[in-house]
């Protein structure tokens, strides 16, 4: 509550928030009583106060900082977000105290940003920064009666992709195999399309967690936390048998690294003159296919992991082809 008092022959008004304070004096009562409203409406929604000592002190990277150090090594999806805070504090703002940070500043960030990539990679990084200052917030790490990061839009998010794969593009694709010096990527490409499990799980996959006579596949760690266990295709299966015979020394099933797959699907891609498919995108076909085989939301939902159905509709696309013949009673 804002506190208005008569000093002097003026007035003055003051709004106090936990751990600051804000004064300033007016010649009328009036727009001492209009500023002290204001006032408390922007510390309510953006949580700081640009003259508080202790705001000045801390910025935005060391909270960021402080969740990187403390928080983000026991988190599974931590390689992803490391990588994306270490850009973040690379930047700019990462060096404003919380004092000189202004909703302004954050959506200068946000154009910024959106000049050179996604504007789903920009929502995906202030989502991060936005759960990393409730944290904070939360723990008390900082005295914010909001979070800053608050309602700043990240611009509206991109059309979801529908990028399938055509019989051209496995053709150009198989030939394309022949020639490459990465043996694992073609058996990563058929067992991501066979399961729809993303790169990064695939990497973390175990030999120990296949029970190859229920005809199950565990994934322990996945980018939602939460672990999973998918039924295995006939063409999955296939898969592991020929994976077996060459690297049944290891204890992984795709003993390789991300930066390796990375850089064979692109050389792969390229080889087969297709632009514009990336490996994430062989996810969205094998979610499509789990529907144009007739499984239900819930059985697509159990194999891909996507807890949200909406999500779950972004990564399906299905092709009008295939339906009218599915309606017309054709195979």
């Amino acid at each position: 509550m804002a506190t208005i008092r008569k000093r002097d022959g003026k007035w003055q008004a003051q709004v106090r928030r936990r751990g600051h304070t804000k004064s300033r004096t007016f010649l009328q009562r009036a727009d001492a009583q209009k500023w002290a409203k204001q006032t408390e409406i922007e510390i309510d929604r953006y949580g700081f106060a640009p003259t508080t000592g202790a705001f000045e002190k801390q910025s935005v990277g060391g909270v960021v900082g402080w969740f990187r150090d403390t928080i983000l090594p026991t988190r599974p999806n931590r390689k992803n977000e490391e990588i994306i805070l270490k850009a973040f504090l690379r930047r700019k703002i990462s060096k404003l105290s919380l004092a000189a940070l202004t909703p302004q500043q954050i959506k200068t960030y946000r154009e910024e940003r959106l000049g050179t990539v996604k504007a789903t990679t920009v929502r995906r990084e202030l989502g991060l920064i936005h759960r990393i200052f409730e944290l904070a917030r939360i723990d008390d790490r900082v005295p914010l009666d909001a979070n800053p990061f608050k309602g700043i839009a990240a611009a509206k998010t991109d059309r979801a992709r529908d990028r399938r794969l055509s019989d051209e593009d496995k053709e150009a694709l198989l030939s394309g195999l022949t020639k490459s010096r990465n043996r694992l990527i073609g058996a990563a490409m058929r067992f991501a399309i066979a399961t729809g499990m993303r790169r990064g799980e695939l990497l973390n996959a175990h030999w120990k967690d296949l029970n190859f006579d229920l005809g199950t596949l565990h994934i322990p760690v996945t980018k939602t936390g939460h672990p999973r266990t998918i039924p295995l295709t006939i063409e999955a299966k296939q898969v592991l048998v020929e994976l077996a015979l060459v690297w049944k020394g290891d204890e992984r099933i795709f003993p390789t690294t991300a930066r390796a797959i990375a850089q064979g699907w692109k050389r792969l891609t390229k080889r087969a003159g297709i632009t514009d498919l990336h490996f994430h995108d062989l996810r969205h076909e094998a979610v499509s296919r789990f529907f144009e085989r007739g499984l239900s939301i819930p059985e697509v939902a159990l194999i891909s992991g996507h807890k949200d159905p909406r999500m779950l509709f972004r990564y399906t696309h299905l092709r009008a082809e295939d339906l009218a013949r599915k309606l017309n009673g054709a195979s």
